[in-house]
C-alpha cells in the first residue's frame, strides 16, 4: 500500500500586504452574454476551439482564504484570465493575461506570477453560457476549454486594476455552493481547492 501523497502547501498571505492601484479602463469586447457567444461563433469558424485560462489568487483575511475576483458593473464577477491566442503555452498566455488585468505598466514594479499547477478544466460543448467540468460524450468538437490554475503570490505584489473594473477578495464560504451568483465554475473552487493545505503567513 503506497501511502497517500502529501497534500500541495500553500502561502497565503494576509490582503494587508498587498497595495492595489489603479490604471487605464480595459473596455470588454462584449456588452452581453448573447454578444459574447456571438463573438465565440466567429472565433471558432477561424481558430477552433476556444482555450481560455484563468488565474486563482489567494490572500487571507481574518485566517480564511479569500480569492480575487475581477467586478465588471454590480454584479459580474470573474477570474482574471481569459482567451489564448492560436498555439500559445498555456502558462505564458495566463501570465499574459494577468500582466494586462493587474500588472502595473511600470519597470519598477516587474510582475512574479508563478503559475502553479492546473486544478480544474471546465468545457462548453455549444454556443451557450452552460459549461461542464467533463466533456459529454456525445460531444466531438467542444467548442471551448477553459483551464483553472492556481497562481502562487509572493509576501508582497503590486496590482493595478483598470479603472472600470473592482478587484474583489471573496472568501471561500461565500463562495462555496453559491451557483446563482458566481455560476458552476467560481462556486466550485473551494471543493478544488480543498487538497491544498494552506500555510496562513501572518504578515
Amino acid at each position: 500500500m503506497v501511502g497517500a501523497s502529501t497534500s500541495s502547501v500553500v502561502n497565503v498571505y494576509p490582503l494587508a500586504n498587498y497595495t492595489f492601484g489603479t490604471k487605464e479602463p480595459k473596455m470588454e469586447k462584449d456588452t452581453s452574454v448573447a454578444d459574447r457567444l456571438a463573438r465565440m461563433k466567429v472565433n471558432y469558424m477561424k481558430e477552433g476551439m476556444r482555450t481560455s485560462v484563468e488565474a486563482i489568487l489567494l490572500v487571507q483575511e481574518h485566517n480564511h482564504p479569500h480569492i480575487l475576483l475581477l467586478q465588471i458593473g454590480n454584479t459580474f464577477c470573474k477570474l482574471p484570465g481569459g482567451r489564448l491566442k492560436p498555439g500559445e503555452n498555456e502558462i505564458e498566455g495566463l501570465k499574459r493575461k494577468l500582466c494586462s488585468k493587474l500588472a502595473v505598466n511600470s519597470p519598477s514594479f516587474p510582475p512574479n506570477w508563478q503559475v502553479g499547477e492546473c486544478v480544474a478544466v471546465w468545457w462548453r460543448p455549444n454556443f451557450e453560457t452552460v459549461m461542464y467540468p467533463y466533456c459529454p460524450p456525445h460531444i466531438t468538437k467542444p467548442k471551448e476549454c477553459k483551464k483553472l490554475f492556481i497562481v502562487h503570490l509572493t509576501e508582497r505584489e503590486y496590482f493595478a486594476v483598470p479603472r472600470n473594473l473592482k478587484l474583489l477578495a471573496v472568501p471561500l464560504f461565500e463562495l462555496y455552493d453559491n451557483v446563482q451568483r458566481y455560476g458552476p465554475v467560481i462556486s466550485t473552487i473551494p471543493q478544488q481547492l480543498s487538497r491544498f493545505q494552506f500555510n496562513m503567513v501572518s504578515s
